[in-house]
């Protein structure tokens, strides 16, 4: 048997993958998958290239139109991708751009200094997992065209005409035979990534039209910033108040490394820097916010001692976590060789970018203090204020171990726990009211799910201390239950002590209910940010209607939709029925909610992702801040939305 396997495997065996079959076959190792996120990102592959083209000082426009039939067309005036022929493939320089993987412009540095699409399968990419792509370049005077299907081209390069612009015109239609379950794109994440890249532009103007929107003061956004990072950070603190008239600016360069910062404090307890590299969001942070975090520790602590506001005697000891709370700042570097640490580009591995970004925040950062006492005497009474609350916060989390101890077994007593202790496989359901919980407790699969009622709403962290918020009994019925820990830093919340990977969210479907599940994930997204990061956090979906027919059929709908599509059916059977609606999940007996809602085999989970941590950031301040007029605003601008889309 083993010699006949060992026969059967030649060389005819060995697979070799020609041009673009290779992301055919195995899209998301090139665009990380092929749900939301990937086919978004085809998006940006594209804009990528017209950036680069305005961090090079050749395109100030750029413009997005999403079409009914499926198609998106990105348009920039930049120069325009060149058209003549490639002196080693003897081919189009075009048609090696869009075909051809590791190609492109970003390699030769007299091209682009700096750019963010580093490896050269940006768009070759999009155009092999495309049904359709259309490319219209205008250089030169005139203008070209290509066009191609699932990467292979169909109409070799033609000139058509002739015209006094400059720039590239890509439309294309993603392939449904990639992206199964869905080709559809959201206008929504579309704008949140092109308001960003038009703040940390300021020379650029983009415009974004949605032609499937029938609503016209909706169909379309434009975004310009000549602020720059200086009204990205307003705009993040719309909804806090200020501590500051305008936010700190600095720039500066240093070893080629050009270093832009825009901060300010403001009254919330929460740290909220934002980092790119070359407009690439670096969400895991890097060397370029550790030297942020130096600088700005050194310098406020030396400014602090120099002028005698912290006593060096003092009985409180300021840490660096301190000086950041309440700062919400943008930290924009451009590198022209970064070294990303892995595929997904999140973390900055350059070393001599952290010694840049240090040197000119603490030099300017120091000036910018010398020149304006008031304003650094109130930003180090609140870092005072803030380690008096992270020392209370200590006594507290002592205080949730104390009790686990004596609580014995070290949980929550109204945790009903499952019976295997492997993470990876338990999940915990967080359910509101004791009546669902019950229910829930009984309906469940004990080996491996775990059930935590709770009682009313939890205190809403975005307007609390660390202190005050361990103190409320819910929190720490939760904090206690999920074992990790809570906070920010590396030593107050754990990952590796996680008691469950599926972290669930059950509520009534009602105004209450979607309250205590916005609350919920607002404390997650500010003290347990790395829940959401892994993918851990998951909203359940229990059904609105339950329509009972003759012979004790029984069909459920989750929306008013597919209600209508039962009943219909139901009627052109001549089938008597009735349908009622749950007012909560405590209506449910124990068999209903395992089969709707909690069965792994039949329920609809929704994952708690973040694309954009700032529109985030942005999102949950805006509702669950202490300001109201943008919350109203925020309200009557998305009251036809009926679900929070984080």
């Amino acid at each position: 048997m083993a010699d006949k396997k060992i026969n059967d495997y030649k060389a005819s065996n060995i697979q070799v993958l020609e041009g673009l079959e290779a992301v055919r076959k195995r899209p998301s190792m090139y665009i990380g998958d092929t749900a939301q996120r990937g086919l978004h990102h085809l998006i940006n592959e594209v804009v990528d290239n017209s950036i680069d083209e305005a961090l090079a000082g050749y395109c100030d426009y750029l413009k997005l139109t999403i079409h009914e039939d499926g198609y998106i067309t990105i348009l920039d005036n930049g120069r325009g991708i060149p058209v003549d022929e490639h002196p080693k493939l003897k081919l189009p320089a075009v048609e090696v751009v869009l075909t051809k993987l590791h190609a492109g412009g970003k390699f030769d540095k007299d091209s682009y200094k700096v750019s963010g699409g580093l490896h050269g399968v940006g768009v070759s990419c999009v155009n092999a997992l495309s049904a359709h792509f259309y490319a219209e370049i205008h250089r030169d005077g005139e203008i070209y065209v290509m066009e191609f299907e699932k990467g292979a081209t169909v109409t070799p390069l033609k000139m058509i005409g002739e015209t006094e612009k400059t720039g590239t015109i890509i439309k294309f239609k993603p392939d449904p035979e990639i992206f199964t379950q869905s080709t559809e794109f959201k206008f929504d994440i579309i704008a949140d990534r092109m308001r960003e890249l038009a703040f940390l532009n300021p020379e650029i103007s983009v415009d974004i039209i949605d032609e499937r929107e029938e609503d016209e003061s909706l169909r379309s956004k434009s975004f310009h910033f000549s602020g720059g990072v200086k009204d990205f950070v307003k705009f993040l603190d719309e909804s806090r108040e200020s501590m500051m008239k305008e936010p700190i600016y600095i720039k500066g360069e240093v070893e080629q490394v050009p270093v832009e910062l825009a901060m300010q404090y403001n009254n919330s307890y929460t740290e909220n820097i934002f980092s790119y590299v070359n407009n690439i969001n670096t969400r895991e942070g890097g060397t370029h916010i550790s030297g942020f975090r130096r600088a700005l520790t050194r310098c406020l602590k030396s400014y602090a001692e120099k002028n005698n506001i912290i006593k060096s005697n003092s009985k409180i000891t300021i840490s660096g976590e301190d000086f950041r709370e309440g700062l919400t700042g943008v930290l924009s570097v451009k590198v022209p060789e970064p070294q990303f640490e892995g595929q997904t580009k999140t973390k900055l591995g350059n070393s001599e970018v952290q010694s840049a970004v240090e040197i000119v925040v603490y030099e300017k950062l120091n000036e910018f203090l010398e020149q304006n006492p008031k304003i650094a005497k109130k930003v180090l009474e609140k870092v005072v204020l803030a380690a008096e609350a992270r020392e209370a916060a200590r006594k507290a989390r002592q205080l949730i171990q104390r009790k686990s101890v004596m609580g014995g077994g070290g949980l929550p007593g109204k945790l009903a726990d499952c019976s295997i202790n492997d993470p990876e496989h338990c999940e915990i359901y967080l359910v509101e009211g004791d009546s669902a919980g019950g229910s829930a407790k009984m309906g469940r699969n004990r080996s491996f799910q775990a059930i935590l009622p709770l009682r009313g709403k939890i205190l809403n962290v975005e307007k609390a201390k660390i202190n005050k918020i361990l103190e409320n009994n819910e929190i720490q019925a939760i904090v206690t239950a999920l074992g990790a820990g809570v906070g920010h830093g590396e030593d107050d919340f754990e990952m590796d002590k996680l008691r469950y990977h599926k972290i669930i969210v059950m509520t009534d479907a009602d105004v209450d209910g979607s309250h205590i599940r916005t609350l919920l994930l607002t404390f997650f997204f500010r003290y347990m940010h790395p829940l959401i990061e892994k993918g851990y956090v998951y909203i359940a979906t229990p059904p609105l209607y339950r329509i009972t027919a003759s012979r004790g059929q029984i069909d459920y709908a989750w929306d008013d939709e597919t209600r209508e599509k039962i009943i219909k059916e139901l009627r052109k059977n001549n089938k008597k029925f009735d349908v009622s609606r749950y007012k909560g999940l405590g209506e449910m007996n124990p068999s209903q909610l395992w089969e709707t809602t909690m069965d792994p085999e039949t329920r609809t989970l929704q994952q708690v992702t973040i694309e954009n941590a700032a529109a985030a950031d942005k999102m949950f301040s805006t509702l669950m801040g202490g300001d109201v007029e943008p919350r109203r605003e925020f309200i009557e601008r998305n009251a036809k939305y009926a679900t929070l889309d984080i």
